[in-house]
């Protein structure tokens, strides 16, 4: 494997000037699928931005293929089925050539039949639940083990935590991640009454009643700790209750797997010290390149923009995306998959992230205490974790696994050696 950077961050992250794209008959189209109106804006618009500052960037130095890069945006709006007719929009009458896209789980399965059936190629660049992997999607976000796994580890090896409250948004990322976390903490010992598992609708703003349940969690004594998979706007009430609650870090931390930088920016962050999440980037991560990659982010979008995690995700996915085709001669997503496999292109904390034949990357797991400046302390980081497809700790999903490069498939029983499906019909 060859370590490869892109034009952009060689050419756009240092500030020189390159030539302008030779012309062609039709620009190279790329779709961005992400919700720009309702509960998930205010996580998804950040990545449209993104998606917009990379092209940008990669045309002023060059383009790829001597053509220009057209960025497609599309809103889905946070309806979920309405994800799968924009991304057929995208294929069949926008014709565009990859899509950048997709937050929540049940948004990208909406998406996945269309991708399968039209032979589109999607990058999908948030943390989700794992138990898939689509010939058609790389997953560039964390899988659970290189997310939900570590952040339960830390609960139960650093703070001492011995109940467990799992909150999540009600849809398949939560239930599934949960369903995975509770089978774990029962292997580490965690009796089954000591977990307490809630699920609200997108959008919940009410939120005393569970406070007041993960509260009455520790009555006993015992330390409880709350991992949290709640997403999109519904953030914002989960710890403003906990704040009027008076409920501190030190009382009883929360972990995120949903929330960073971007959502963190419209909370008053004074009563959220201490409290934790679990990402692969953060901001605040030191090194040359990061630096550079927030002084390009804020020089185009404004001081008060914020970088997080899905954002390094599109930033990795989009330059290996430009080197396969770059290789590949070609945009075509066959050829543009086999080149996929190996590539190696650096992350912002300093580290490399690889390209695995399960369609998933190698990436650091990063542990971060927020700050009252709505940044994130980072505490703990590890090696260049591989993203996992199939857990270990499901009896049905630990003989799976994924290798599309040699065996051509996503879902392959390891005792039976056979491929079980090609097609994902989760």
């Amino acid at each position: 494997m060859t370590l490869r950077t892109s034009a952009f961050a060689l050419t756009a992250l240092l500030g020189t000037t390159a030539m302008a794209a030779a012309e062609c008959a039709d620009p190279i189209k790329v779709g961005v699928l992400h919700s720009l109106s309702g509960t998930m804006a205010i996580s998804e618009t950040t990545l449209k931005d993104t998606m917009e500052l990379l092209i940008e960037n990669q045309n002023a130095a060059g383009g790829l293929l001597g053509c220009d890069i057209e960025a497609v945006v599309v809103d889905p709006a946070s309806d979920w089925p309405l994800f799968a007719e924009k991304a057929r929009e995208l294929l069949t009458v926008s014709e565009v050539d990859v899509i950048f896209g997709s937050w929540t789980s049940v948004s990208r399965k909406s998406a996945l039949p269309v991708l399968e059936e039209l032979n589109g190629l999607m990058f999908y660049p948030v943390q989700y639940e794992g138990e898939e992997s689509s010939r058609n999607v790389f997953y560039t976000g964390a899988a659970p083990n290189q997310q939900a796994i570590p952040a339960t580890d830390y609960f139960l090896e650093e703070l001492g935590v011995e109940k467990f409250a799992l909150l999540g948004t009600d849809y398949v990322y939560p239930r599934t991640t949960n369903n995975i976390l509770e089978a774990y903490l029962q292997d580490n010992g965690i009796a089954a009454e000591d977990i307490f598992v809630n699920y609200t609708p997108f959008g919940h703003s009410d939120w005393a009643t569970i406070v007041a349940d993960v509260v009455a969690l520790g009555a006993d004594g015992k330390q409880v700790g709350v991992i949290s998979t709640i997403n999109g706007d519904a953030n914002i009430g989960f710890y403003k209750e906990l704040a009027a609650a008076g409920i501190s870090a030190d009382d009883i931390p929360v972990v995120a797997f949903s929330v960073g930088e971007e959502e963190l920016s419209g909370l008053d962050t004074s009563d959220l010290v201490g409290h934790l999440a679990a990402w692969n980037y953060f901001q605040s991560a030191e090194s040359e390149l990061n630096d550079e990659w927030v002084a390009a982010w804020k020089a185009k979008m404004g001081e008060d923009r914020v970088t997080n995690d899905p954002m390094e995700a599109h930033y990795i996915g989009f330059n290996m995306w430009v080197n396969a085709v770059t290789e590949a001669g070609t945009t075509d997503v066959d050829a543009v998959r086999e080149t996929m496999y190996g590539q190696e292109f650096p992350n912002l904390t300093g580290g490399t992230a690889v390209m695995l034949p399960n369609h998933h990357l190698a990436k650091p797991v990063l542990i971060g205490e927020i700050t009252a400046d709505g940044q994130f302390d980072i505490i703990s980081q590890t090696e260049e974790v591989p993203g996992d497809a199939w857990t270990d700790f499901l009896p049905e999903s630990a003989v799976l696994k994924s290798d599309w490069q040699e065996l051509g498939c996503g879902m392959y029983n390891t005792e039976t050696e056979t491929c079980v499906q090609l097609t994902s019909n989760y």
